[in-house]
């Protein structure tokens, strides 16, 4: 290990960055009652704004990806971070659906650059045994995110005093966030002024798979990465995976109220816990990866075991909490949930850095949270219909069906996980 530690000076503020995203996603819902209150909307407008926010997000997801790959990380996540922070000050102009859903889906097109913005970084500053870590420090931003969001928002509220200047506050933060970031992130590893020759030298030549041999860089165009099974192999496992998350992200709240009839106050309270399983989850997987192929394990056997086992965690404790008899153990197994949620998706994240080099990176992983979100939609307009009696159970069910789905799409379309060569050269090979 390198005493030089700026890769992980530039994935903290890749994390920080996440937490700010989810700070300013979740500000909607928390000021809604004064929102609503005030403007004199409906639910159904609400549902309305979210779901623009979601169809936006699943397309930018595909849109950031191509863009970090053309500007490149440092820019990439200038432009990202700087239009949502915008955005979110926009909502503080609100004042009708209409402008609502305008401002919530420039909010979402951004915001989905965080995503492949952190996977193309992570691909670029860390060798191949320290991604899966990486992607678990980020990840924990995320869960980090959904813990503090209520209560910053809150606490902002009543400080300031009106929505609208909570909206402000909120997207100056981002802002600012682009001061660090501009100071610190000056290039990619190769050639940036701070970093130590030793951690250099310990990037990149970590960066390929020591088992794949001496390959040259492969870094297709998109259609030719969408004829490959194991592009395929990201794509899916990401459509299956990702609405188990957006599950307790959406739904939660609704779940306790319709359940155990948990007032605001009592849902605050119980809401977090699920994301504290989520943060440990994150730095679990990332560094059970790491232990895993320092003791001398494949990519490919790290990887798989790694996100099988995540997929079991989340199968059993899914299944678990269709029967849960109190909130207490609701909350603390969907705490479980979430741990095998992130104890998986950070391997399945680094896996288009396994596969590409650094240049094609970005355009899988758009892909593939396009994927992700696409299926959220699926599952918003799905839960409604199989809770309509008020139980869970079968959203639950659907989730324990997901995660399998999720582990079986990596182990039949990625069945070695190692750096792919060009169709051209294997066929002469």
């Amino acid at each position: 290990m390198p005493k030089g530690k700026l890769r992980f000076w530039i994935v903290g503020l890749v994390a920080l960055a996440t937490i700010i995203n989810y700070i300013d996603r979740g500000a909607l819902a928390v000021l809604w009652p004064e929102i609503s209150e005030e403007l004199g909307m409906t639910k159904v407008e609400y549902a309305i704004i979210i779901n623009v926010f979601t169809f936006a997000y699943a397309f930018g997801q595909t849109l950031f990806g191509k863009i970090f790959d053309w500007i490149g990380v440092r820019l990439g996540f200038v432009l990202a971070i700087a239009a949502w922070s915008v955005a979110t000050i926009l909502h503080a102009f609100a004042t009708n659906l209409m402008s609502f859903a305008v401002f919530r889906g420039l909010l979402g097109v951004s915001e989905a650059g965080n995503w492949p913005g952190a996977t193309k970084a992570n691909a670029e500053w860390f060798p191949i045994n320290e991604r899966a870590l990486a992607q678990g420090i980020f990840n924990s931003g995320a869960a980090i995110g959904g813990i503090v969001s209520a209560p910053i928002v809150g606490l902002l509220f009543v400080f300031l005093g009106s929505w609208q200047a909570t909206f402000i506050a909120i997207g100056v933060l981002g802002l600012l966030w682009l001061i660090p970031w501009l100071i610190v992130y000056k290039s990619g590893p190769d050639a940036h002024p701070w970093i130590s020759e030793e951690e250099r030298q310990f990037i990149l030549t970590g960066q390929r798979n020591e088992e794949a041999g001496e390959v040259a860089e492969y870094a297709p165009g998109t259609g030719e990465i969408l004829t490959r099974k194991e592009s395929w192999g990201v794509i899916m496992a990401s459509f299956f995976l990702d609405p188990i998350w957006w599950l307790f992200v959406g739904w939660l709240p609704l779940y306790l109220n319709e359940t155990y009839g948990f007032g605001v106050e009592e849902i605050a309270t119980y809401a977090a816990v699920p994301y504290i399983g989520a943060m440990f989850g994150a730095w679990f997987g990332g560094l059970l990866a790491q232990n895993r192929i320092k003791a001398g394990w494949t990519v490919n056997k790290t990887r798989k075991s790694v996100i099988a086992l995540g997929g079991l965690i989340m199968l059993v404790s899914l299944l678990a909490t269709t029967v849960a008899a109190t909130p207490l153990v609701a909350v603390m197994l969907m705490a479980v949930i979430l741990f095998g949620f992130q104890t998986a998706v950070g391997n399945i994240q680094t896996l288009p850095s396994d596969f590409y080099s650094g240049k094609s990176v970005g355009t899988l992983a758009g892909y593939a949270g396009t994927a992700a979100k696409l299926a959220v939609v699926l599952l918003n307009f799905l839960i409604p219909i199989i809770t309509a009696d008020g139980n869970y159970a079968p959203a639950f069910a659907v989730g324990a069906a997901l995660a399998i789905l999720t582990v079986v799409s990596v182990f039949v379309l990625c069945p070695s996980i190692k750096p792919l060569q060009p169709k051209t050269e294997t066929a002469t090979a």
